[in-house]
């Protein structure tokens, strides 16, 4: 469910600075480039200090060495999941985009196994995200998974994080 109370960061009485779009962009593109890789302490990097993540599934998480702590657990059981951008929009300092959550047909074949997710970013300058919400039904995730296993899918690492 949607948590209409956490909003991003924004300053009272002041006009928030707008960045440039080229940094913005940039920005984006290295956090997507750091999930790519899998290489989730770059990815915790890229967000604030005092970074607020919400993530619909496993609640509100802040600050950076929490997204850090929690990013890494949730990623280790599945080190194999992909996330290619089906389209990305940004307008003043918001980035918004679709990823998938792909995980590998384990039998070699072309099944597909993927959930739809929105992310939505609030950059903060210096390279850095001060807000990300991620919005999708757990619901399908947890299908997805569940048709993943039963095909032989195998988790790196124990299913508790994930709860599956």
């Amino acid at each position: 469910m949607l948590d209409r109370r956490v909003r991003p960061r924004q300053t009272h009485g002041m006009e928030t600075q707008q960045f440039p779009r080229d940094q913005i962009a940039t920005a984006y593109e290295a956090i997507v480039a750091a999930g790519d890789a899998g290489d989730w302490n770059r990815w915790a990097g890229l967000h604030t200090v005092d970074c607020v993540w919400n993530e619909h599934n496993y609640g509100i998480i802040e600050g950076r060495e929490a997204i850090r702590s929690k990013i890494i657990e949730l990623m280790a059981a599945v080190p194999m999941m992909t996330f290619p951008v089906e389209w990305v929009a940004i307008e003043g300092n918001r980035v918004v985009y679709y990823p998938w959550q792909v995980l590998p047909d384990p039998t070699g074949g072309d099944t597909v196994y993927r959930f739809g997710c929105v992310t939505i970013l609030e950059y903060a300058g210096d390279g850095q995200f001060s807000y990300q919400e991620d919005v999708y039904n757990p619901r399908d995730g947890e299908e997805v998974f569940g048709r993943w296993l039963a095909a032989g899918g195998q988790l790196a690492a124990a299913p508790d994080a994930l709860g599956i």
